[in-house]
C-alpha cells in the first residue's frame, strides 16, 4: 500500500527545475542525490541505470541537466517506486540482487547509485521502516558494485556517493573490473574531515587513480546565522543545475 496524499510533500530541486513527491516521514532526498547527479559524465543519448533510486531525485536531476537520456530506476520498496513513477521516472520495482531478465540482458553507459551509508548492525535503527531500509544496508556494498559493473557497457561509468568511512570497502570491491578511478571527498566545511565521497570508475578503464581536491559544502568554520551558507560552487549545483568539475 502506497503513501496517503496527506503524508506527502511536493518538493523543488535545482531551483524549481525538478519537482518530486516525497513522504513527509521516511527517507527524504536532500543534497546527496543532487551532488550525485551533478557528478555523472553522461552525454545525450546515453542509457542510464540508477540502483536504489528511491523517489527518483538523482535521476530526475540528471535528466534536467543532460538531454535525451534513457533512464531506468530500480527500487525495491514498492511505495517509493510508486512515487518515482509518479515523479516521471521509468522505474522497476525489484531488488538489485534479483533484477528482471530484461534488465540483466541490458547494458548501460552509466550506472549511478546512492547506497545505504550504514553497515548492517551499525548505529541506531530509524523508527520509520522506509528510512531504515534506505539508510542501513541489507545488501552488502560490494554487491551493489558487482551488480553495477555487470550492467555497464565496456567503457561505461559507475558514479556513486557514499559515506567516507566506507571507502576501503568501495575500493576493494572495484578491482579488477572497474578502473580509471577518480575520488572527490565532500567536506561540510573547510578543515573538517570528509563525511562523504563521490566516486567515478570506468569499466575496463586503465588511467591512473586521481584524488581530487575536496568539495566544500559551506562557507566558514561554523554556521553563525539563519539562512543558507553554501559555497558558490555548491549553490550553482543545487540551484542552477551546474555539473561538478572533475577536471
Amino acid at each position: 500500500m502506497g503513501f496517503a496524499e496527506a503524508d506527502l510533500t511536493h518538493d523543488a530541486f535545482l531551483g524549481g527545475r525538478v519537482h518530486a513527491w516525497q513522504p513527509k516521514h521516511g527517507y527524504r532526498a536532500a543534497t546527496d542525490p543532487v551532488l550525485l547527479a551533478a557528478s555523472v559524465p553522461a552525454r545525450p543519448g546515453d542509457d542510464v541505470l540508477e540502483l536504489g533510486c528511491g523517489v527518483g531525485v538523482a535521476s530526475l536531476c540528471l535528466a534536467a541537466r543532460v538531454t535525451d537520456l534513457d533512464i531506468i530506476g530500480v527500487e525495491r520498496q514498492a511505495e517509493y517506486a510508486e512515487l518515482a513513477a509518479r515523479n516521471g521516472l521509468n522505474v522497476v520495482t525489484a531488488d538489485l540482487t534479483d533484477l528482471p531478465d530484461a534488465l540483466r540482458n541490458q547494458g548501460f553507459d552509466q550506472v549511478i547509485a546512492n547506497p545505504p551509508y550504514y553497515a548492517k548492525g551499525a548505529g541506531t535503527a530509524a523508527a520509520d521502516s522506509g528510512r531504515e531500509q534506505a539508510l542501513r544496508e541489507d545488501t552488502p556494498l560490494e554487491q551493489w558494485i558487482d551488480v553495477a559493473s555487470r550492467r555497464l557497457n565496456p567503457k561505461g561509468w559507475l558514479t556513486m556517493i557514499q559515506s567516507a568511512d566506507r571507502l576501503p570497502e568501495m575500493l576493494a570491491a572495484l578491482h579488477p573490473r572497474l578502473g580509471s578511478l577518480s575520488l572527490l571527498p565532500v567536506m561540510a566545511r573547510e578543515g573538517r574531515p570528509a563525511g562523504r565521497v563521490l566516486l567515478r570508475a570506468r569499466k575496463g578503464g586503465r588511467t591512473p587513480f586521481r584524488l581530487l581536491p575536496p568539495l566544500i559544502m559551506h562557507n566558514g568554520a561554523a554556521h553563525k546565522s539563519d539562512g543558507e551558507d553554501y559555497t558558490q560552487q555548491i549553490r550553482a549545483v543545487l540551484r542552477d543545475s551546474e555539473s561538478l568539475d572533475w577536471g
